[in-house]
């Protein structure tokens, strides 16, 4: 291929764990397509990508690909977990936005490399539609939700046009939502991202209607998810985007197109050191009995959480594998004095982990249910792999997904709004023993229509072979 028709795509995610990664994976898919990339990352996130994988090393493997860096605004060593997070969103209209305008004008002039067929940019980083739109270059926006959480975000206008949001905690939390086209009967109040208690004022909730209405103006959307588990939103999705691509699970489809995925980029999109002893436990222990506990790379608790939640699973009797990361207690706090009760229980049953080899994890077969946060990428690595669900929702799109996984697919439970350790002693008992045969079916038959998504001939499979093929043909007609 001449160099001036070889697709070159530039990436951009949002600056947090959990957008890298797919983003990552992506990047690499269409990178052993032929493709070369530019993956834009924050400051922040290449400095901990650097410290955790051997760059020149990758490049050597993948020389179409090539890692940037910019500004998100904060200072390097600023961990962002808690309220910052708010800030960083703000930020990347501020500060990003400019910065990325100065890379996008001096890729198109570099003598080095074609200059970009197209950006694929998160959904919330809007402000490269701006750019894109400036500068005269095709944007592809890849929201890291769920359809089902980014249709209900999508819907945030709608919601406060009807009166429906916001509203207060002392609210009747499990009234019906019903101004969401295709999901009337699924979400209650309790369901809808945090978001939706705050003020129409609230700079946060007036950042997520910008961008919602702001997403719109892409024709183009990709999607980490598969037809069969959300068809029915995937088509009113069809009805605002000229093209919707899904192609889920990524992590998954990754896997089926590159033999060799261990050495692979996206396996180190955690940008964190994974404690991999925890398998060697695993090993130890019977089939489906371990339940595994992490609330992904984001989420605090308090002390008080934590506590309610090492009680319940101690006192369930099964088996657990906790991932306790630095920063998951607010403040940092300490947690001073632990009782006996749980240090001895831990000894017989736990095992506490910093950060650990999730997709390993779940695929081991002595793991039998997952306590999670509900994370969009948890959520369908847990599907994939068959693992019943726990749901704790704490931000975002995690309500929604909560609320798909207990009552729409069936395939776990959703303990949103509560943190009692009886409540959870008993669900996390009712999971792996008392009312396991309800969910196994389900989960075991969207678990079989995941894993042929990403089979050659699966739709998600397919779906990126069209994205392939469409981006070749952009960069041609350009």
């Amino acid at each position: 291929m001449e160099r001036d028709t070889v697709p070159h795509v530039v990436i951009l995610p949002l600056p947090l764990l959990g957008h890298v990664k797919p983003m990552l994976t992506l990047a690499e898919l269409l990178c052993d397509a032929g493709f070369l990339i530019t993956f834009v990352n924050s400051d922040y996130n290449h400095d901990r990508l650097e410290r955790v994988m051997d760059i020149p090393a990758f490049y050597n493997r993948s020389p179409g690909f090539r890692f940037v860096s910019i500004s998100d605004g904060l200072p390097i060593d600023q961990p962002r977990l808690g309220p910052i997070i708010f800030q960083l969103f703000f930020n990347t209209r501020t500060v990003s936005k400019p910065l990325f305008r100065e890379l996008l004008i001096s890729l198109r002039q570099s003598t080095e490399r074609s200059p970009p067929t197209c950006i694929i940019a998160d959904g919330l980083m809007c402000f490269a539609i701006d750019v894109a739109e400036e500068l005269g270059v095709p944007i592809i926006t890849f929201p890291t939700h769920g359809s089902h959480g980014m249709w209900t975000i999508m819907h945030t206008s709608n919601l406060i046009e009807e009166g429906e949001v916001p509203f207060q905690e002392e609210s009747d939390m499990d009234k019906p939502i019903t101004s969401i086209p295709g999901m009337e009967s699924l979400l209650r109040r309790r369901d809808l991202p945090g978001n939706c208690r705050l003020e129409v004022e609230n700079p946060l909730m007036e950042f997520i209607i910008s961008e919602a209405s702001a997403m719109k103006r892409a024709s183009t959307l990709i999607l980490n998810t598969f037809e069969e588990l959300e068809a029915p939103i995937i088509a009113h999705l069809s009805s605002f985007f000229d093209k919707v691509y899904t192609i889920g699970p990524l992590h998954a489809l990754l896997k089926t197109r590159i033999k060799d995925s261990s050495q692979s980029v996206s396996s180190y999109g955690s940008l964190k050191k994974e404690d991999s002893s925890c398998m060697e436990w695993l090993n130890s222990k019977p089939l489906k009995s371990v339940i595994y506990v992490s609330f992904g790379s984001v989420v605090e608790l308090s002390r008080d959480q934590l506590i309610e939640f090492w009680h319940g699973l101690v006192n369930s009797r099964k088996p657990f594998l906790w991932v306790v990361r630095p920063g998951l207690v607010e403040g940092n706090e300490e947690l001073g004095q632990i009782s006996e009760e749980l240090e001895q229980g831990t000894k017989e049953k736990g095992y506490m982990v910093s950060w650990a080899p999730q997709e390993e994890i779940l695929a081991h077969p002595s793991v039998g249910g997952f306590l999670t946060h509900s994370g969009w990428n948890s959520t369908l690595e847990s599907i994939f792999e068959g693992v019943p669900m726990i749901c704790w929702p704490q931000v975002a799109d995690q309500q929604v997904n909560g609320r798909c996984v207990s009552n729409l697919w069936r395939v776990g439970f959703d303990m949103k709004d509560t943190c009692d350790r009886f409540i959870i002693e008993k669900i996390v008992r009712d999971l792996m023993e008392d009312k396991r045969e309800e969910i196994i079916r389900s989960t075991n038959e969207i678990a079989r229509m995941a894993r042929g998504s990403v089979k050659e001939n699966g739709s998600s499979y397919c779906n990126l072979e069209r994205l392939i093929e469409d981006l070749r043909l952009m960069s041609l007609t350009n």
